[in-house]
């Protein structure tokens, strides 16, 4: 009789596990079929101050913008820790996905609200635990994952059972935007980091690479199963890199751009080797650098004017951020910069437009967020 009853409460429990995934999955695609929730359940993100929504806050650090003029346009002008002067890349996206709101930051994200997604990214942070480490602490990406496991822990406890959990976060959009202080806050740091003395730029990419590769495996065995792979874009053109390098006749540092050039060509490989191996995930590398190339034309028409300046008063000690409290540009909406190193809003809507429906076959590889979560 006991071992009856056990049986019975077991096949009770599994009809109720398989009744609520039918419950979600069916709200899921009617409310979907009616335009009332994104096309995912859920958005995570990791990266770097391209991405950072706060994180970055509490953090002893020179790489934080938690203070004015940053966030001036964003809602009741106050500063977030976003590194531009209103929204960035992971919000933009975030609202093309379908999100009325920005996913929290993982530093303030509690109880249900990690349920809709997690922003791990954090100024400074790189593929390598070391990059950024003359700014002051930062939560690399290896830090980012562990911070994912316990998110997924919780929801794991939240949905009280771990199937439905996993079966949960797969449906999620994953976007990485890391890489960049890897060389802005390392490589091309000799004074600081011995990297470029110990590889040439086609070793350091590889080297780069290949831990990126196994932190997306780590990725992918946390769940992840549709992720967008932001490249680099020509950093041998932001302002802090021009007022550190004499440019050459292209108006940019071509050696930078030539070494992150070879990096992005690793991501590709990268790219087919996740796609090859693991066939139950779609991985795709959205090419940043081919699209700002690309967009210079929308940028153009929707009145960006200033390529060469930032529209903040920019500091001399802290890595070319805004001064706090410094004065900004009335025309906003007019320069491509922010600081001497991050977008403005309006750069950052023109980058996310394009990478969530490429324009060329050259923007994405193999294909664009919109496909990754529509189609596949």
């Amino acid at each position: 009789m006991y071992v009856s009853r056990m049986a019975c409460g077991y096949r009770l429990l599994v009809f109720l596990v398989m009744l609520i995934e039918f419950v979600i999955s069916t709200k899921l695609q009617l409310a979907a079929a009616i335009g009332q929730v994104p096309q995912v359940p859920c958005y995570f993100v990791f990266g770097d101050s391209l991405v950072d929504n706060g994180n970055n806050n509490l953090l002893i650090t020179q790489g934080k913008a938690n203070y004015k003029p940053y966030g001036i346009d964003f809602a009741n002008g106050i500063p977030t820790g976003r590194f531009t002067n209103r929204r960035n890349l992971a919000d933009f996206i975030a609202e093309l996905v379908g999100f009325e709101n920005p996913v929290s930051p993982f530093a303030t994200a509690i109880g249900q609200n990690i349920i809709k997604g997690v922003n791990y990214g954090s100024g400074g942070a790189g593929i390598r635990d070391e990059s950024g480490n003359n700014l002051g602490d930062h939560i690399s990406f290896n830090r980012q994952l562990l911070n994912h496991q316990i998110t997924i822990s919780r929801i794991n406890l939240l949905l009280g059972n771990p199937n439905l959990a996993k079966d949960y976060v797969s449906k999620c959009l994953y976007t990485v935007t890391i890489g960049s202080n890897d060389y802005i806050n390392n490589y091309l740091m000799p004074q600081f980091y011995p990297t470029s003395s110990q590889y040439n730029p086609q070793q350091f990419a590889h080297v780069l690479s290949k831990q990126y590769f196994l932190q997306l495996k780590t990725l992918y065995k946390l769940g992840a199963r549709k992720v967008a792979i932001f490249g680099l874009t020509r950093l041998g053109c932001i302002l802090e890199e021009l007022s550190t390098h004499k440019p050459n006749i292209s108006g940019c540092v071509d050696f930078i751009n030539d070494a992150v050039g070879l990096f992005n060509d690793e991501l590709k490989i990268i790219v087919d080797d996740l796609n090859t191996n693991f066939t139950d995930a779609k991985f795709t590398f959205i090419n940043s650098t081919n699209i700002l190339l690309t967009t210079a034309t929308p940028l153009a028409l929707a009145g960006v004017k200033v390529l060469n300046a930032p529209c903040c008063e920019v500091s001399t000690s802290s890595k070319g951020q805004c001064i706090p409290g410094g004065t900004t540009c009335t025309n906003r909406t007019e320069f491509a910069f922010w600081d001497n190193i991050h977008p403005t809003d309006i750069v950052y809507n023109a980058i996310s437009a394009v990478a969530y429906n490429a324009v060329s076959p050259l923007d994405s590889y193999p294909f664009d967020i919109h496909t990754l979560l529509v189609n596949l």
